[in-house]
Order: structure tokens, then C-alpha cells, then sequence
């Protein structure tokens, strides 16, 4: 376009307007053409550099996007990946808790070993400590063009709240059982089970990290019915498989919407 404008100006040009033997109309009317030209020359010159400006930000900002996107796929899946260990963690404790109820109930079917390993479950307390990138706050969410992934990202660090306030009241509650098993049982025999049954792999960062240590149980006698026996026990078991019981059903809510992110960072991945 701005060759065609050129060669126009330079057909005017040649044809000298500024020739005395030209008419003035006609001298007038090739410089307003002129003029004209050497105008349009200079809009569509700055019109043009304009479009490239602007596609030249463009491909910045998808450049970001697909940066932001890429990391964001890595973090949601490592927290997916920690999610799931609670999960599973809490389930084990829900099942402790139900096991050590049956050995309440039912005091003929009391075995010393599997109380212990099952109290020793009842003592954990997982904490999901997941990967926060606020996009939201740091203004990076503007690299976004996905209007639904925006707005679960910008929902994100208020909904892992409805997780974690679980797991502090639990753990609130947790010392104080802790200190009911030091007052009426055997604490050193609980920690012995709890590492002679691997129950500190479910706690590791990495589950193939070797753990060989064990404690010997305690030369002392123990009373475990006279545990189980006790009121508070109970009270501490239901409320351990109480809170691990809410705590996942909130993580499981929190768990779809992790899918939900996952699969939208992949739809625009794909595009």
C-alpha cells in the first residue's frame, strides 16, 4: 500500500508542478494531490507501525499466558498429588478409629499389637500445605484469557480455607488426646507401634526414604483395656473420625475443583 501511495507521488512529482508554463488551477490541484499523498503516506505509515506494535504485544502476552499456564498445570497437579495423600491419610484414621470402636464394644476381641497400631493411626494429624500462586493479587491473571479459569483461579486461596480450618481444629484437639494417652496408657509402646508398623511413611515427603528405626516397648505393665475402658478414649476416637470424616469431604470438594482448573489450563494448552 505504501508503494502503491509512493509511485503516485512520485507520477506527481515528475510531472513538475511547479512548471511556470502550468496553469495555476493546475499547478494547485497537483499540489493538493501531492499533499494528499505525502498524508496518506504518513497515516498509513503510522497505521501499519501501530498494527505491529499491537501484534507484537499480543504474542507477548500469549508468550505469558502459555509461561503462567505451564506452571500453573505443574503446581495444581503437585498439590492434586498432596491432596490425595490426606485424603488417604484420613481414611486410614477413620478406619483406625472404627477398628479400636469394635475392640470398645466388644472386649473379647481385644489384641494388644492392633490397638496400639491403630491408636498410633489416631494420632496423626495431616495438614494440606498446597502450592498458592495468587495470580489474582499479582495482576499475572490479566495474561488470562479464559474468563472461567480466572475466576476459579481468583476463588482458589479462599476455598483451600475451607480445608484447613478443619485440620487446625483437629489438631487443636489432637494434644489434648495425646495427653490422655501419656496419662493412662503407655505412650513409649504407642510410638514403638507407631514406627514398628510404618505408620511415619504415610507422613514422609518421600515414601522410599529409609525409616529403620524402632523403640522398645516399655518393660513396665500396661493396661490397654483400661484404656479403652475410659470415657474420654471414646470421646477422642469419635472425634478424631468426626473431624477426618468433614475434613475430606471439604477435600474432596476442593479436589474437583483442582480437576476443574486441570482441565481448563489443558483446554488452553491445546488451542
Amino acid at each position: 500500500m505504501i508503494k502503491f501511495f509512493r509511485q503516485i507521488r512520485y507520477s506527481l512529482m515528475s510531472e513538475n508542478p511547479t512548471s511556470a508554463k502550468a496553469p495555476a488551477g493546475s499547478k494547485t490541484g497537483k499540489y493538493l494531490k501531492y499533499a494528499i499523498g505525502e498524508i496518506l503516506l504518513v497515516v498509513i505509515g503510522i497505521l501499519i507501525a501501530l498494527q505491529i506494535n499491537n501484534w507484537n504485544e499480543e504474542r507477548k502476552d500469549r508468550r505469558q499466558e502459555t509461561e503462567l499456564l505451564i506452571q500453573l498445570q505443574s503446581e495444581f497437579r503437585s498439590n492434586l498429588e498432596q491432596l490425595d495423600e490426606k485424603i488417604e491419610m484420613r481414611n486410614e484414621m477413620i478406619s483406625a478409629s472404627l477398628k479400636l470402636f469394635d475392640y470398645i464394644d466388644h472386649p473379647d476381641k481385644r489384641n494388644r499389637d492392633s490397638i496400639l497400631k491403630y491408636i498410633g493411626q489416631t494420632i496423626l494429624a495431616p495438614t494440606f500445605d498446597p502450592i498458592v500462586n495468587d495470580v489474582a493479587s499479582s495482576g499475572r491473571i490479566q495474561f488470562l484469557q479464559n474468563p472461567e479459569l480466572k475466576e476459579k483461579l481468583s476463588r482458589w486461596t479462599s476455598e483451600i480455607i475451607q480445608v484447613t480450618e478443619e485440620e487446625v481444629e483437629w489438631r487443636d484437639r489432637r494434644g489434648d488426646y495425646t495427653a490422655e494417652l501419656i496419662e493412662h496408657s503407655s505412650y513409649r509402646n504407642i510410638l514403638s507401634s507407631y514406627w514398628r508398623n510404618g505408620v511415619i511413611e504415610s507422613i514422609l515427603l518421600d515414601r522410599d526414604a529409609n525409616t529403620d528405626f524402632l523403640l522398645q516397648d516399655s518393660k513396665k505393665s500396661n493396661d490397654l483395656s483400661a484404656l479403652l475402658d475410659h470415657s474420654n478414649f471414646e470421646d477422642y476416637i469419635a472425634t478424631c473420625a468426626t473431624f477426618s470424616k468433614l475434613t475430606n469431604s471439604q477435600s474432596l470438594i476442593l479436589r474437583n475443583r483442582i480437576d476443574e482448573i486441570l482441565n481448563l489450563i489443558d483446554q488452553e494448552l491445546k488451542k
